[in-house]
């Protein structure tokens, strides 16, 4: 591990680089950024398709963090959110219709009508089928003594979860899963070869699954059902409903962050209780109590989503942060994975306690309008599966190095070879 003590040879846009790192060189060299008494400053990297910018400010305190999350006027999401470079024009009207590259009036009456069956209450009429879908996951797996939990378990409960819910057929959660994994691995040779351009392949993916909801909708609108679909068709606030661009941007969001969110907590979840036998052992001594207190030490350890963008609306008055005055058109690249471990916020950060509390985390993003609205959903699928786990395959052990996702946004496992005991545990559990 480096102290960092020339933070100048740090290059964030370094994805061959810096993001193949370890994980303790990565913190080692956030906690070096954090420390600078003014917000380090980034030339913009270069992206096929895409004109460079002036560059961005990187953002690894909480505080400063926290202060644009609250701030949605000032800091804005529709210059992009993903990609701290500015997408052109024709990749921005293929994503303006989502949620989370929305602001204002606009972004509040979509948010108004999804927000409808994403409540606390809705998410908790699921816990039927998460369960089930957790048990069928196991049963796949359990007689074989050895699986890797990324393909075999993370990678299908939010898929299957969240397809259920939509309506979506079995036979097609394969290629929703294939094309999640291209929008989030644009810089990953195991998803997008090198040659191939990354723009196109975003923008191909993405119209094959709007595609394929429109294509449902149509469905839906004919024969209503009981799926999500049929439900924020019907949906309305202040007799405003989505439109179809609207309910398919939702779709892609849901299933993109919904379902590569939650599958990676899960893979570092499993990976934790390998590196950290003994808080294995004090979550399995009372799972009922442990439970709620562990999941966010997951999400806060792991930081699935490492970085969001924010730019300075072009109306607005500069603002300090950090040390540094911030006008229109100054971007931000706000760095949850470093805040996590922000030491003004949390005792021994780089500590992994299920038992953690307070835990005030910015895993689902910070306080303000974007806030995750899956984070009810994803807290229980967390809860649900880590059970099922923890008592059906209580010897669960990874026996080597996760097989990481190449990517500055996303702390994403691609493979995670585990091992237990065949068979081993009552054989179902309820959550």
């Amino acid at each position: 591990m480096s102290n960092f003590g020339d933070t100048d040879a740090i290059d964030l846009n370094d994805i061959g680089g810096f993001w193949t790192e370890s994980i303790e060189y990565r913190h080692a060299a956030f906690d070096a950024l954090r420390a600078r008494p003014t917000l380090p400053f980034f030339p913009e990297p270069e992206f096929p398709g895409a004109q460079p910018g002036p560059g961005y400010y990187a953002l690894t305190r909480m505080d400063d963090i926290l202060q644009v999350t609250r701030d949605a006027d000032r800091f804005i999401s529709s210059r992009g959110t993903g990609s701290v470079v500015d997408l052109p024009p024709e990749m921005m009207a293929e994503f303006g219709e989502s949620i989370i590259t929305m602001d204002g009036p606009r972004h509040g009456r979509l948010r108004r009508i999804v927000s409808r069956v994403f409540t606390p209450k809705m998410v908790n009429a699921l816990m039927d089928n998460v369960t089930r879908v957790a048990e069928e996951i196991v049963d796949e797996v359990i007689e074989r003594g050895e699986c890797d939990a990324v393909t075999d378990i993370s990678a299908k409960l939010p898929l299957r979860v969240i397809c259920d819910m939509m309506g979506i057929p079995r036979s097609r959660h394969a290629f929703v899963d294939e094309q999640t994994n291209l929008l989030l691995g644009l810089a990953d040779p195991d998803y997008v070869a090198e040659q191939d351009d990354p723009l196109g392949v975003m923008f191909k993916a993405s119209r094959a699954l709007a595609d394929m909801m429109h294509e449902l909708a149509e469905q839906r609108a004919a024969a209503p059902g009981d799926d999500l679909i049929s439900m924020l068709l019907n949906a309305e606030v202040d007799g405003e409903a989505l439109t179809p661009s609207e309910l398919a941007s939702f779709f892609i969001l849901l299933v993109s962050a919904g379902n590569e969110t939650t599958r990676n907590a899960i893979s570092w979840g499993i990976e934790l209780l390998t590196r950290f036998p003994e808080q294995r052992t004090i979550w399995s001594s009372d799972i009922d109590k442990v439970t709620p207190t562990a999941v966010e030490e997951i999400v806060r350890w792991s930081s699935p989503v490492m970085c969001q963008r924010r730019t300075v609306a072009e109306d607005a008055e500069p603002v300090e942060i950090g040390g540094r005055r911030l006008g229109p058109g100054d971007k931000v690249l706000m760095f949850h994975w470093a805040a996590n471990r922000d030491p003004r916020h949390f005792d021994d950060p780089a500590r992994f306690d299920v038992l953690r509390t307070p835990n005030p985390h910015i895993g689902y993003g910070g306080p303000g309008p974007h806030f995750c609205l899956g984070a009810h959903l994803a807290r229980l699928e967390l809860s649900v599966i880590f059970r099922q786990l923890l008592t059906r395959m209580p010897d669960i052990r990874v026996t080597g190095e996760p097989v990481r996702l190449k990517s500055s946004l996303v702390n994403g496992i691609k493979h995670l070879p585990v091992t237990f005991t065949p068979g081993r545990g009552t054989p179902r559990t309820s959550a």
